[in-house]
């Protein structure tokens, strides 16, 4: 993990999660809850919400940032949910941009298998961050950082928090310590 973007600014990035299906159990068929996580960007002027982009609004207002589709089971291989931003195209009020990661089936990421989160720079492709999510115990929610606007342009900024939230919407009070 690293906890801040290099020298130069930041154009493009990429937050993405990935995650196994549900174990699929040969003698409870039908027993068997399907797990969807799911990648968030909100975004804030100073210490207000302006937007969010998640699986109910795939898209930003200024259409900056988007996710690039809502996987509810994570069947397939590498990154399942991946919100890329522009950052050179996003609204001058906006100051910064949180990434979460939530469980919206409410399991906790400790019973996920291969749960992960990533940033990634959209140009050069390096991974900027990565966290394992299924290290973690007892939650359903995942700050992993922010991007802040700076006289400079825009840099990342590890926060690695865990949180208790299935949805966006019950993860915004719990960012209050982090908006400086």
């Amino acid at each position: 993990m690293v906890p801040s973007s290099g020298g130069d600014s930041l154009a493009v990035v990429q937050m993405a999660v990935g995650w196994d299906p549900a174990a699929k159990r040969r003698w409870l068929p039908g027993k068997t809850k399907d797990i969807d996580l799911n990648a968030a960007a909100l975004l804030f002027s100073g210490d207000t919400i302006v937007d969010v982009v998640y699986h109910e609004q795939l898209m930003s207002q200024d259409g900056s940032v988007r996710l690039l589709g809502d996987n509810t089971t994570g069947d397939g291989e590498g990154d399942d949910e991946i919100i890329t931003l522009d950052l050179t195209r996003i609204s001058p009020q906006v100051t910064a941009v949180f990434f979460l990661v939530t469980c919206y089936t409410g399991q906790t990421f400790e019973k996920i298998e291969n749960a992960f989160c990533r940033v990634v720079d959209g140009v050069t492709k390096a991974e900027i961050a990565r966290y394992e999510l299924s290290k973690i115990q007892a939650h359903t929610g995942f700050l992993a950082g922010k991007l802040v606007r700076a006289q400079a342009g825009w840099a990342f900024r590890s926060i690695d928090e865990e949180i208790q939230a299935q949805h966006p919407v019950e993860a915004v009070p719990q960012l209050a310590p982090f908006l400086g």
